[in-house]
């Protein structure tokens, strides 16, 4: 059996990154989808083992401290994001190419560690103004953390550079094309 090439979307929050794997999970491209784990409480009908695996702090240190993340972050103070090793074994096996919704620096270490196996893209708001009213329109969490990810997403933008496909993400249909596009053709190659 071949090893599934790995495609990974990152984005500030907000740029609309899980919208975009969402419609490519609908398009027959024979994807797993990574979830990963974080420290973060669900929101709205998200649930254990289908949009993440949510862990407590302890949990997730333990998990640290046995190796069993690809990588991980504390993206917030005590809140944890990571990718489990056995996430990535576990769509391998099934014959399938991996489809990563990442935070930034997260998706940077996995095409770092896969290189030429990953196709890493940067998805962003056509503009920091943008991202906060979609952040809000959200409606998902506090003004205060609103600002939080905000000054987060002003530092996320200087990661663009270091993947391989950068789409903004003005006009959603288009960003669905040209994702689906790229995609496309690097799964081709």
């Amino acid at each position: 059996m071949s090893e599934g090439k790995l495609v990974i979307f990152s984005a500030p929050s907000g740029a609309g990154k899980t919208t975009i794997v969402s419609h490519l999970l609908t398009r027959g491209l024979n994807f797993g989808f990574s979830i990963s784990a974080t420290t973060r409480k669900p929101r709205g009908n998200e649930q254990n083992g289908k949009e993440y695996y949510f862990l407590t702090v302890d949990e997730f240190k333990i998990k640290i401290s046995r190796n069993e993340f690809l990588e991980w972050e504390e993206v917030y103070p005590g809140c944890f994001y990571g990718t489990l090793k056995s996430e990535v074994d576990r769509i391998s096996q099934n014959g399938q190419n991996i489809l990563f919704d990442i935070d930034v620096v997260g998706g940077s270490n996995i095409k770092k560690f896969y290189a030429e196996r990953a196709l890493a893209v940067f998805v962003q708001a056509p503009s920091i103004e943008e991202l906060k009213s979609r952040l809000i329109n959200r409606s998902t969490d506090h003004p205060e953390i609103i600002n939080e990810r905000i000054a987060k997403a002003k530092l996320e933008m200087s990661y663009a550079g270091l993947f391989d496909v950068v789409i903004v993400n003005d006009k959603l249909e288009d960003a669905l094309l040209e994702a689906e596009n790229k995609v496309l053709q690097f799964l081709n190659k």
